[in-house]
């Protein structure tokens, strides 16, 4: 089940890490004087806290809204036991509705894996052990143990900005970012956004919970144009809680509202697990 605990974990991540892996291949790369932070005092931030408040409604501006979703994703990714074979998740998703995820296995050339996720259930075809299993959604917070919905997912996978919401505590300013630091119910957020077109380029998330010792890092980078938005086409991902993943995403095709087909035949011989 390695690529579909994979996928999930791409899908679900939460994000921030205390010690940032660095890359040469993001052009968006962040300075490390970049990642310091001046916390916000009442009543003499008043100016600061809406500065970083209109910033953070410009971000929301670029929300991408869309209809329909395809996409091409190659993912590379490297755990404890070092860097694993990549795959390529083939994605289609209809907005507030279904997600369809096709893995295949760059190793084997075979499709391992369908996924077919609505509100409401998970349907996992396993090709390699020729088994089915149904899960409500939950199953998907019980593995990230985190609040989700299906909302929350779509805009993982859109690249849109998560639990941005809460306390504005930290603004920062420098010559190429804002750096914005947010606390919300469940989540410490620590956004990197930029200064010259307002495109998230990096988002950190400490669980409150510090019994969790949860930490993920997730950066966007090579923006794409299409359709009047702006779409981050290369990720990175650092995950860590008891073992540290690091996952790398490179969307290789996508499109937004094209007429999309959902085709998920389960043979009858396969067993449900």
């Amino acid at each position: 089940m390695k690529y579909l605990q994979v996928i999930i974990l791409v899908s679900i991540v939460l994000y921030s890490t205390n010690s940032c892996r660095s890359t040469k291949k993001l052009q968006t790369a962040i300075n490390k004087k970049d990642t310091q932070v001046v916390i916000i005092h009442a009543p003499a931030s008043i100016d600061s806290l809406k500065n970083a408040f209109d910033i953070l409604k410009a971000l929301e501006s670029k929300r991408i809204n869309f209809i329909t979703f395809s996409a091409k994703i190659k993912v590379q990714y490297e755990d404890q036991r070092g860097q694993q074979p990549d795959f390529y998740a083939f994605v289609r998703l209809y907005k507030d509705s279904v997600l369809w995820i096709s893995i295949n296995s760059t190793f084997l050339n075979i499709e391992a894996f369908k996924i077919l996720i609505k509100k409401d259930q998970i349907i996992i075809i396993n090709k390699l052990n020729k088994q089915v299993e149904y899960h409500p959604f939950s199953y998907i917070e019980d593995i990230a143990q985190i609040p989700l919905n299906f909302s929350i997912l779509q805009d993982l996978i859109i690249g849109n900005p998560i639990y941005t919401g809460g306390n504005i505590v930290a603004f920062r300013q420098t010559e190429n970012h804002y750096l914005i630091g947010t606390v919300g119910d469940f989540f410490k957020n620590l956004l990197t956004i930029s200064a010259d077109n307002n495109v998230l380029e990096r988002s950190k998330l400490d669980d409150i919970d510090v019994g969790q010792n949860r930490t993920a890092d997730l950066t966007y980078g090579y923006y794409e144009q299409y359709g009047g938005f702006s779409f981050a086409t290369y990720r990175e991902i650092t995950v860590a809680e008891k073992t540290k993943v690091d996952i790398t995403l490179s969307f290789k095709q996508f499109e937004f509202n094209k007429e999309l087909s959902f085709p998920f035949n389960i043979p009858r011989n396969y067993k449900t697990k």
